[in-house]
């Protein structure tokens, strides 16, 4: 088996999928290491951008946590500013504000940690979690729309890249009309697909 598949047969479902990879992501049994290595990516990844406003995700359901390597990031400049994302349950896309270790947090409408009325931002680079990852930066989501209609009104649209482990690759995976692909994806493997024409 590769390091690289579902250690499952992947149901052709998406819903029964995204049950069947986040019940395998909670239950990595080297999961800790997987971390450390998506952490060391992902500072290495950072290290070639000229981002100052990058937007991230508080980590829920046994996701990668980008925070302490955007935190470290962060230290080396103070112009370099982090944010997370606040859900407008109206219209079911996202706003990024800053955030910073310590800042007041609250639950949003899902319960998901939020910054307390700190400035929104706007992102040039966002990093969106993945429970699983196809070719060509096709990501697989919970299902809720959120980032595909929060890109298709940020002007301009950030780079987007996909943090995942590696398990959650799914070969036959193909985007849908809404989908929006990532431009990179990186996984604790290293940089595992990124767009020919990457902003």
């Amino acid at each position: 088996m590769s390091l690289n598949m579902p250690s499952f047969e992947p149901s052709q479902d998406k819903a029964a999928l995204r049950r069947q990879l986040q019940a395998e992501r909670q239950t990595l049994i080297d999961r800790h290491q997987r971390a450390m290595h998506l952490q060391e990516v992902l500072r290495v990844w950072l290290m070639g951008r000229a981002d100052m406003a990058v937007g991230a995700y508080w980590p829920i359901k046994g996701e990668f946590d980008a925070l302490p390597a955007l935190y470290r990031w962060a230290e080396a400049d103070e112009e370099r500013c982090i944010g997370l994302p606040v859900i407008d349950k109206t219209t079911k896309s996202l706003s990024f504000h800053m955030w910073f270790p310590g800042c007041e947090m609250e639950e949003d409408a899902y319960g998901i940690p939020k910054p307390k009325d700190t400035p929104a931002f706007h992102p040039s680079l966002l990093l969106v979690p993945c429970v699983g990852y196809g070719p060509e930066g096709v990501r697989l989501g919970y299902g809720g729309g959120f980032y595909d209609r929060t890109l298709a009104t940020l002007v301009p649209r950030p780079t987007t890249v996909g943090l995942a482990y590696s398990h959650g690759f799914v070969p036959w995976l193909k985007a849908e009309a809404h989908d929006v692909p990532l431009d990179a994806v990186l996984t604790d493997e290293g940089l595992v697909w990124q767009s020919p024409v990457l902003p």
